[in-house]
Formats: structure tokens, sequence, C-alpha cells
């Protein structure tokens, strides 16, 4: 008898080994661990059933007796209820003590999968005790009901009334399948009217080794509601076009040309020649590109030059006889360009003109040069410079022996670059204030840098030479309201922590932008995000005599000569707080 009693000892010892229950952490006791132990009693049963019948068939019966069926049955039902029991037991009582504690109302939006999930991260995380007292959710199934003891409420629920009575303090989106846009909403409506933080659970492919952790679980940032569902370009059509090409990216080092180059560098090129003038940020741009991509090594070049300088770039042209160009450097800075119209001048436009006019003495294939939506009914000499840009390599792309496509891409401001609103509004509001916004009423459109990116490498694959490649930039944003989300995100007050102080208008600046020309139309494309803007073509010897009076007035070194001959060049640039206005007014007169 004790003989087969050790035998069973060691059976379930052996088990409880296997099955690894010795390992699990007893107050996250879940349905798996349950599981288990059920799998563990039942291998010990069975072990039981088995000696019984080697007893039956006289084996060992020295040794062995015969087990009562009723003994083996009452102790599998004992045993895991005992253990189970003991389990959920400790778990009961550890979050008893751990809900004593100062913990955090929390409700979490989504009662699937994931919302479960994230519940039980947030009870697993000792360092911020928090008590989920709610699901929200959509589903009419799921509504009324509660999952493990937590109630689900109906997404109208989310009110300032219904929040401060549950003594809410954070929301956490844990939902993987709701529009960006409705998302936006909620959140936007959230920060308006609640004082509740937001936070949101990233994407599952993004967790780490597919699990959820509490630090992944992150405030939302401005640029979360800054960002439209996202666009999906056919990257079949730029990989076809760029596959083994030498390509050479200007301006690589700045927020669009570095992110071309990134994304380049998954699409199989050739020789990737990178320029740009800014030496630091292009040796920022080679150690993170040899770093992540060590397999293409020998396809980089990293070359610093300015793009004005012709003898330098023909040199580059006749070194690498480069087959695709992505034209991304420029000026981009209002104010600033409106103080320095002879350099906004000189790169802009003068060097938009070098660099196509070596693209076609070299035979380009495709030159891809990346405008703004500032050239639309320009306001500031950065706006006129660019649009004078598109009107040149326009007109260059209509000469009878052109074998260039020459390619423009015009959209408005991109998230997160150098020198955007978003930065400077994260500065002051560390600082603690004052935020300052330019008008009340002033809009911008915005996009992401990849978004911008993938714009440009479709644009290259689709045009056939001529065309203005436009994003549908959805509705545009007011600007007072992304400083006042933006306070509210960071777990302020607007207006008693942070104040909004409105500044004014700054030189060249206007109000609203546009994506085209009154007299323009968007014609469709084969993608229902993209559309061409149909413009009126110059000819090239009539915008090459307009070239050389801006020549004759950069000799000149009077700003206001410069910009008038620019005005001249552009008729729809009419000046906007600026000192350039009183040229408006001549041309009025006369």
């Amino acid at each position: 008898m004790y003989g087969q009693l050790y035998v069973l000892i060691l059976i379930a010892l052996g088990t409880f080994l296997i099955t690894g229950l010795y390992k699990g952490i007893i107050r996250h006791t879940g349905i798996r661990d349950v599981i288990m132990v059920g799998f563990a009693i039942g291998i010990i049963s069975c072990a039981m059933l088995l000696t019984n019948l080697l007893y039956v068939f006289g084996i060992f019966r020295g040794i062995l007796t015969h087990i009562p069926y009723a003994v083996i049955i009452i102790f599998t039902a004992m045993a895991w209820t005992l253990l189970v029991l003991t389990r959920f037991g400790v778990r009961l009582v550890y979050h008893w003590l751990k809900a004593n504690k100062n913990s955090v109302n929390v409700m979490i939006f989504g009662a699937g999968a994931a919302g479960l999930i994230t519940r039980n991260v947030l009870e697993a995380d000792g360092s911020n005790p928090m008590e989920v007292v709610g699901f929200l959710d959509n589903d009419p199934g799921k509504i009324g009901k509660s999952i493990e003891g937590i109630p689900v409420y109906s997404t109208w629920a989310l009110n300032p009334k219904f929040l401060i009575g549950k003594n809410v303090s954070e929301i956490i989106f844990s939902i993987q399948n709701i529009n960006k846009e409705r998302k936006r909403e909620l959140i936007e409506e959230l920060l308006s009217k609640t004082n509740v933080r937001v936070k949101d659970v990233p994407p599952v492919d993004a967790w780490i080794n597919g699990e959820l952790s509490a630090k992944q679980i992150r405030q939302v940032k401005i640029t979360d509601l800054l960002q439209r569902s996202e666009i999906h370009l056919d990257n079949i059509h730029v990989l076809t076009q760029v596959k083994g090409k030498r390509i050479m990216v200007t301006g690589a080092a700045g927020s669009i040309g570095s992110e071309i180059v990134r994304q380049l560098c998954h699409c199989n090129t050739g020789k990737l020649i990178m320029v740009d003038q800014a030496e630091t940020p292009l040796y920022d741009l080679e150690l993170e590109l040899r770093k992540n991509y060590p397999d293409q090594q020998d396809n980089f070049r990293f070359i610093i030059a300015n793009v004005g300088d012709h003898d330098l770039m023909k040199k580059i042209f006749a070194d690498f006889h480069p087959q695709i160009i992505y034209h991304a450097a420029a000026y981009k800075h209002v104010p600033m360009m409106e103080h320095n119209p002879f350099e906004a001048v000189r790169v802009n436009i003068f060097g938009t003109k070098n660099m196509a006019d070596l693209a076609d003495q070299f035979r380009v294939e495709k030159f891809v040069m990346i405008s703004t939506d500032k050239a639309v009914n320009p306001t500031n000499v950065m706006g006129a410079t660019k649009r004078t840009a598109e009107i040149y390599i326009q007109s260059l792309n209509h000469e009878v022996d052109n074998r260039t496509r020459f390619i423009t891409t015009r959209f408005g401001n991109v998230l997160g670059s150098n020198g955007s609103v978003i930065p400077l509004f994260e500065k002051q509001i560390a600082a603690g204030g004052p935020v300052t916004v330019t008008h009340p009423d002033i809009t911008r459109y915005f996009m992401t840098i990849p978004e911008a990116c993938q714009l440009v490498l479709e644009a290259g694959s689709m045009g056939n030479g001529g065309e203005i490649f436009m994003f549908d930039m959805g509705k545009p944003v007011r600007i007072a309201d992304l400083a006042y989300n933006m306070i509210r995100l960071s777990g302020l007050e607007p207006g008693k922590d942070i104040k909004i102080v409105y500044s004014g208008l700054r030189h060249g600046e206007k109000l609203y932008e546009e994506l085209l020309y009154d007299k323009e139309k968007g014609q469709p494309t084969h993608h229902p995000k993209i559309a061409i803007a149909k413009v009126s073509y110059y000819r090239l010897s009539e915008v090459q005599n307009m070239i050389h009076e801006l020549e004759r007035s950069i000799s000149t070194r009077d700003k206001m000569i410069l910009v008038e001959t620019l005005k001249q060049m552009v008729p729809e640039f009419k000046s906007n707080n600026s000192i350039f206005e009183e040229l408006d007014v001549v041309s009025r007169v006369n």
C-alpha cells in the first residue's frame, strides 16, 4: 500500500514539474492556469485508475491495492477545487489590498480581446495602481452586461456627468478596428468637455514579443489626432520604377528627403546618391543608414553640395549619371524667406533650375520636385519662389527635344518636420507657456512624413511628365484648436495652467492655405486620394526671359526690385502682412 502511495506521489511531483504549475504567479491566476490544474489532476487520477487496472490483472499485487472509485472521484474533485480556490483566494486578497491604495479609476474603450488583455496588464502592474471601473463599447450584445464583474457601458456614456460620477481619471483606447476619424472625434470631444487623461494601446503587431506591457500604454499625442485614415498606395509600381536604378535625392538630410531615402532603402534600388549642404544632419543620416541597412553599404553615396553650384553638381551628374531625381532641397520657412528673398530665389528657383537643366542635359528619366500648398495664390516670397520653380520645370517638360519627365508633388504642412508648429508648441508648453498662436482663425492642412514621401514616390512612378500631383488632405485644422488640445494632452488646463496668446500673423502668412488655384481643376487618377492639378503651361522661351529678369534683379541687391520682378512672373502673388504689400498697391494704381 505504501509502495503504491510513493509511486503516486512521484507521479504527482513529475506531473507538476512537467506542467510547470509551480512557476505560475498565483496572484495572476487566469483561465489557462485553471485548465493546467485540471490537466495535472487528470493525469494523477488516470495514474490511480492504471494502478487499479494492474491490480485486477494481478501485476504487482503484493505492492498495489485497489483504490475505490469513489475515492478517486472525491480526490479529483477536491484536489482541483482546493488548488483553484487557493489560487483565486490569493488573487482576491492581493487585489483587495491593492484596491485600498490610492488607485486611479480607469475606463477601457473596447470590450473585446484587446480590452481584456489591457485590463489584465493594468491589474498586473504594481507600479501604478489602477482600478478598471468599466468598459466602453458600441456592441449591443455587450452593453449592459459585465465581463469578469466589470460593467460594459455604451460609448454614449462618454460625457462629463457620467465620468465625474464614476470618478474616472483616465480613458484608455484599446480597440483595434475603430476608424481613425471616429477615434479622433471621440478623443477631441473628451479633451474639450472633460478633464480625463486619454491613453492609447498600440496595434497588436507593435506589442513586444506578441505581449502587451503597461509601459506600451502611452499618452495620446497630438500627431495621433492629426493623422487621417491610412492612405494605401500602389507600392508595386514604385518598386518596379526604382528597382536597380541610380537615384539621387537632394535635401536628403531634411525631414522629407531623409524619409524618401529610408523608403527607397526597402525598394532594392541601385546607387542611392544623397546630396545636402547641411553637414551634421547628413552625417547623422549616414550613421543611421549604415547601421540599419548594412547590406546596402556599397550603394550609398553621401555628398555635401549646394544644388545651386552648377559646376559641382555637373561633376556629380557626370560621376553617377542618376536615372531618377527626387528634388527636396529648398528653403521652406515663410517668415525667414520674407526677410531673405535673395536666398529664397537663389535656392528655390535657381537651385531647381540648375538641377532641372542638368537632368535634361544628362537625360535623367524622371525628375520629381517637391512643392507646397503655399505655391497656390502665394502671399509670401517662399510660396512665390516654389510656384516659379513649378512653372520652370513644367515649361521644360513640354520642350520637343526633352527626354526627362518633370513631375511636381504639392502638399501641406508635414507633422514633425523641421520648423513645424508642433515642436514649437511642445517647447512652449514645457517652458510653462504661453503658447503663441498667430490668429484665432488660422488653419492649415497636415499630413505625416511617411504619407508625404509615399506621394512623392507614387508620383514618380505614375507621372508621365508635366503633372502636379496632390493628396486629398482632408479637412484643414485650426491652429488654435491644435494648441488647446496639446495643452490638454499635457495634463494641463488651457487658460489656467498655460495661456494661449495671439501674436498676429507673421510676415507673409495667410489665414487659409489652398491646394488648387481657383481656375484649376483637380483631375482624378487611378487612386481616389490622389489628384492632378490642371494648370496653364508657359513656353520655355517666355519663362527663360523671366528668369533673366530675375538675374538682373538679383544683381541690383535691392529686394524690392527683386520681389517686384517675382510678382511679374507670378501675377497671383499678393503679399500679406509684409513690406512688399506696397508693390501690390503700385501695380493696382498702374
